[in-house]
């Protein structure tokens, strides 16, 4: 049976996530937070606990309870890469593999990778961590008959990256990325480490070889409490801008 003090983090969670708190980064004091919810103060404690313990809030003894202001602002673009997105933020990108093997592409699959029926992929699911804290949890497939023994590398601790370039795809880009939001699925709660009243952001994408065939499509659910999301287009304001120096100089 969930208690009062689930209840109360649960909904400062929900204004943590909804930017409530933006302007002045402070949560209300514990005896406003006691009003509000009509609960003792041995809930609210143990709501501000909670929280901390996820990470979305700082304890400042003598000076209250503060949101803590670094939510990752990952950028989307034609070259999105997660570690890179991290790196440059000052957090440690990782990640973890839950799941590994090779299944028959679901429909929806095989249209986004522009495959046959029946076509077999490799399904290979994981979690990113920005330093300790969870961000993400995604389901990627990559064409067998094209990246042949890509798992194999994988589990002989090889990066992804590394293994397509010896298939010739030195590089790539983002086709399409579609977001929407929803609530979590209990088992989605869990894997992302957050409560189930807190929305998840859900990012499908399809990335292209420089020949524009598909190499990878990837269904991913981001812990929104931690993640924004903004539009890079400098890559293609650079391009455009080139490309009118190269018209003007003709």
């Amino acid at each position: 049976m969930r208690g009062q003090w689930q209840a109360v983090q649960e909904e400062l969670a929900r204004d943590i996530a909804a930017g409530t708190f933006a302007e002045t980064m402070q949560l209300p004091t514990e005896s406003a937070m006691m009003e509000r919810f009509g609960v003792g103060r041995h809930s609210v404690r143990r709501a501000v606990a909670e929280l901390e313990r996820r990470g979305l809030v700082d304890v400042r003894h003598g000076k209250g309870v503060f949101v803590r202001a670094d939510r990752i602002d990952y950028r989307l673009s034609n070259r999105t890469r997660f570690s890179q997105n991290l790196l440059g933020q000052g957090r440690e990108p990782s990640g973890e593999t839950l799941r590994e093997d090779e299944i028959v592409a679901p429909a929806h699959v095989a249209e986004a990778l522009r495959l046959p029926a029946e076509e077999r992929v490799y399904h290979i699911v994981r979690r990113g961590l920005a330093d300790e804290d969870v961000v993400n949890f995604s389901k990627s497939y990559y064409p067998v008959h094209r990246f042949p023994g890509l798992n194999e590398a994988r589990r002989a601790g090889r990066s992804t990256s590394a293994v397509l370039a010896e298939y010739g795809v030195a590089d790539y880009i983002r086709l399409k990325t579609d977001l929407s939001v929803r609530m979590p699925t209990a088992e989605e709660a869990r894997r992302l480490d957050q409560a189930m009243s807190v929305p998840i952001i859900v990012t499908k994408k399809i990335d292209v070889d420089m020949k524009g065939v598909p190499i990878t499509y990837s269904e991913t659910l981001w812990a929104s409490e931690r993640v924004q999301f903004s539009i890079d287009n400098t890559g293609e304001l650079l391009s455009a801008l080139a490309a009118a120096g190269v018209a003007e100089g003709a």
